[in-house]
């Protein structure tokens, strides 16, 4: 089934050139389907990217989705045209009294800050506060993923000597768990950040499970309430370049810059990405989109609580 997305947004022409079959808000309201609801706060700067990357893998799941995208009214983005945001995203203040079937929060870069000194994190505790009453599953994502367990758990989080940054096999700590259908037993997932939350911090809180981890980058991702709170340390969502980018955007401007973990053919940056997480993060989504999401929704939104 296809996606409902904002007329207009950029992310439907680009993913129709990869034959991804998604459908704007004036073509949706002729039919008489009942969608899942699935609101995104994008915390991360490039907003155009970050909103193809996970309508890609949305689009995997066989139901209706319905997106809509939530912004901050206590930050200003700089690197995405005003007119973007007016156009397609609305202020949490005018999506609070509505419910949805999912929510995903993502990343931003603001990880070297302490949490009180972040400019919206006021706000973003109110929307964390909200989602456990209005959201049926949450998906938090890297930075979001720290901040969720610090908010609500209180697990901190730690400055790492140097960032983490790569691809990373990852262990299924729970491999029967749903959000794993279809996994092998090692999968990859890129990381990028320059601090941490511990494993021995997740085992100690009774609230917390543990669902995958790694030898190399620690905590992979983290489950709460049976799978009302998913946190995740990575970037299952990113594209193939996406590594690529970041390590060229930074080489001479930063002295810490490092060659992406098991990134790179024979670890050439002068030859192409060998991409191994991407069936990986489909399995992902869809799995949360089914088991998380589907299958525990109320047929009448409204009853979320």
């Amino acid at each position: 089934m296809p996606l409902r997305l904002p007329d207009r947004l950029p992310a439907i022409d680009l993913l129709k050139h990869e034959n991804i079959f998604v459908m704007d808000d004036t073509r949706a309201h002729s039919q008489d389907i009942r969608p899942l609801r699935i609101a995104i706060l994008n915390l991360m700067p490039l907003k155009v990217t970050t909103e193809t990357d996970l309508v890609r893998l949305l689009s995997n799941t066989p139901l209706q989705l319905e997106i809509s995208f939530m912004k901050l009214h206590s930050h200003t983005p700089k690197n995405t045209p005003i007119e973007h945001m007016m156009m397609f995203y609305k202020d949490f203040e005018i999506m609070r009294n509505e419910k949805y079937d999912g929510m995903i929060v993502t990343g931003a870069p603001v990880e070297m800050l302490d949490f009180e000194q972040v400019a919206y994190w006021d706000e973003l505790k109110e929307i964390f506060t909200w989602s456990r009453t209005h959201v049926t599953s949450t998906l938090f994502i890297c930075w979001a993923a720290q901040a969720g367990l610090y908010f609500y758990y209180g697990i901190p989080k730690y400055p790492l000597p140097k960032k983490m940054f790569g691809i990373f096999p990852q262990q299924k700590v729970h491999p029967l768990a749903p959000i794993f259908r279809g996994f092998d037993d090692i999968f990859y997932m890129p990381q990028s950040r320059h601090s941490e939350v511990r494993r021995e911090d997740i085992l100690a809180c009774p609230d917390l499970e543990l669902m995958a981890e790694s030898d190399q980058s620690g905590v992979g991702i983290v489950m709460a309430r049976g799978g009302r709170e998913i946190f995740v340390t990575g970037h299952l969502e990113y594209a193939p370049d996406t590594l690529d980018r970041e390590y060229r955007r930074d080489i001479g401007v930063r002295d810490d810059v490092q060659l992406p973990y098991n990134y790179y053919r024979n670890n050439d940056p002068g030859q192409p990405p060998l991409v191994t997480w991407r069936s990986y993060a489909n399995l992902f989504y869809n799995n949360w989109i089914n088991y998380y999401v589907y299958q525990t929704t109320p047929f009448n939104i409204d009853d979320i609580e």
